[in-house]
C-alpha cells in the first residue's frame, strides 16, 4: 500500500469574507469575489458574479487568492472546488488551499473531486451545512512524484474535456427540435403561416380520461404505472423504472396504455401542470395515474408526434395558465379544459414529416447519451485510479 500524507502537512488553508454590504464603495471593483453560487460545474475559474474594491478587500476578512491555486467551498456546496485562473477574493463558505513545493494545484483538484461525496458526508449544522478547516487538513492523500502528479492530472483533463464535449453535443441536439419546429410551422400563438386552427377535441377519439387512484399500500409490485415524475418535456424517460401496482384484470383494462396515447398533467403546481408526454411502445399492459388524462388521437388528422411536441409550446402552457384553478398547495385543469385547448393543424403529411425528423433525433440522442455515459464512466474510473486507497499504479 501506497504511504499517505496529511493534507494539512502539504497546503495550507485560507479563509475568506464578505465585505460590508452598507458600503457601496466596498462593490463593483476590479477584484473578483467568488461565492458559491460561481462554483459551477467546471474545473477552472477566472470571472464572478460580483467583483469588490480594494478598499472592501482590505476592510474584511475577504482574502485575495493567487492564481493557480485551489478554492473548496465549505458550506452550502460542500465539497465543491476550482482551480483559479486569475487572483480572486472570496467569501466565508469558501477556503482557499495554497499548494505547497510537493502538490501540484491540478492534481490536488482532482483529489477534492474524488473526495466531494465524503466531504459532503462531514457535512454538520442545524440551518445551513459546512465543514471545518480541519475537516480538509486531517485528509490523507498518496503523493506520487511531482511529474507523475502532472501526468495524471493531464490525462484527467483529457478525460473531463471528452465527457465536457459529449455534454455539448447532447445539449446542442436537444435544441435542433425545438428550431425545427419553429421553422416548419411558425409561431403558434400568431400563426403566421396560417394553419387550421382547432380544438385539441376535435381531433381526439378517446378521452380525456382520467387516470386511476391506488393507496401506497397497494405499490411494491404488480402493473407497471406512468406517473407524473416519469415524463418531462413529452418524454416518458425509463419504462424500466416505473413504479409498480396491484391491480385487477378489470382495472388493467380499463386504464391500460396503447402506444402513441398522449397523457396530460392535470393536477400539479402552476409551472408543471399540463406537462405531456407521448406513450412508447410498451412491453407490458401499462397503466396510469389518477393525476393525469389520457387521450387518443385520430391519426387521419393528427400526427401524435408532432401534438405532443405542440403541447410543449408557450402557446398551449400560457392557455393552461388561464384555464387553472388554485387550490392550497396544487392547480388543476379538467377534461373539458383539455378538450377546448386551441391546436393549429397544418397538413398531415408536414407533421408526419417532422415526426420523422424526431425519431432521427431521438436515434442520435440516444448515440450520444451512450456516448456521454462512456465519458463519464471513463473520467470516473480514471479518478478512482488515481485517489483510492492504494494510490496511482
Amino acid at each position: 500500500m501506497t504511504a499517505t500524507t496529511r493534507l494539512g502537512d502539504l497546503v495550507s488553508i485560507l479563509g475568506g469574507g464578505t465585505p460590508s454590504r452598507t458600503r457601496t464603495d466596498y462593490y463593483n471593483g476590479d477584484i473578483p469575489w467568488v461565492t458559491v453560487k460561481d462554483l459551477k460545474d467546471q474545473l477552472t475559474l477566472s470571472s464572478s458574479q460580483e467583483r469588490i474594491t480594494t478598499l472592501g478587500l482590505k476592510n474584511s476578512a475577504s482574502r485575495l487568492v493567487p492564481a493557480g491555486n485551489v478554492i473548496v467551498a465549505t458550506r452550502m456546496a460542500v465539497g465543491k472546488a476550482v482551480r483559479t485562473l486569475t487572483d480572486v477574493a472570496i467569501n466565508q463558505d469558501l477556503k482557499a488551499v495554497m499548494c505547497g513545493q510537493r502538490i501540484d494545484s491540478r492534481f490536488l483538484l482532482f483529489f477534492f473531486h474524488s473526495k466531494a461525496s465524503l466531504l459532503e458526508s462531514k457535512a454538520s449544522g442545524s440551518t445551513v451545512k459546512g465543514i471545518l478547516i480541519e475537516d480538509l487538513q486531517e485528509l490523507e492523500i498518496a503523493l506520487p512524484p511531482l511529474p507523475e502528479q502532472r501526468r495524471i492530472a493531464a490525462q484527467l483533463e483529457q478525460a473531463d474535456r471528452l465527457r465536457r464535449t459529449r455534454r455539448y453535443a447532447l445539449e446542442l441536439t436537444d435544441t435542433f427540435l425545438p428550431a425545427a419546429f419553429l421553422e416548419l410551422f411558425g409561431d403558434s400563438r400568431a400563426n403566421t403561416k396560417q394553419w387550421d386552427s382547432v380544438t385539441f377535441g376535435e381531433v381526439v377519439i378517446r378521452g380525456p380520461q382520467n387516470g386511476l387512484y391506488k393507496p401506497a399500500s397497494a405499490y411494491g409490485a404488480g402493473t407497471p404505472i406512468v406517473r407524473i415524475d416519469a415524463f418531462y418535456d413529452g418524454v416518458v424517460t425509463e419504462l424500466a423504472s416505473l413504479k409498480r401496482v396491484r391491480l385487477s384484470p378489470h382495472e388493467i383494462e380499463r386504464f391500460a396504455l396503447t402506444e402513441n396515447d398522449i397523457v396530460v398533467n392535470r393536477v400539479n403546481s402552476r409551472p408543471y401542470l399540463g406537462k405531456s408526454a407521448l406513450i412508447p411502445r410498451l412491453n407490458e399492459p401499462t397503466v396510469f395515474e389518477s393525476n393525469m388524462m389520457r387521450t387518443t388521437l385520430n391519426t387521419e388528422s393528427a400526427n401524435p408526434t408532432y401534438v405532443t411536441h405542440y403541447l410543449q409550446t408557450s402557446f398551449v402552457k400560457s392557455q393552461i395558465q388561464v384555464l387553472a384553478r388554485d387550490a392550497v398547495n396544487q392547480s388543476s385543469i379538467n377534461q373539458e379544459d383539455v378538450k377546448g385547448l386551441m391546436l393549429r393543424l397544418p397538413p398531415l403529411p408536414l407533421q408526419q414529416r417532422f415526426a420523422s425528423l424526431v425519431e432521427r433525433a431521438e436515434r442520435l440522442r440516444a448515440t450520444q447519451r451512450e456516448a456521454l455515459r462512456q465519458a463519464e464512466h471513463l473520467f470516473s474510473s480514471l479518478l478512482h485510479r488515481a485517489f483510492n486507497e492504494e494510490g496511482y499504479p
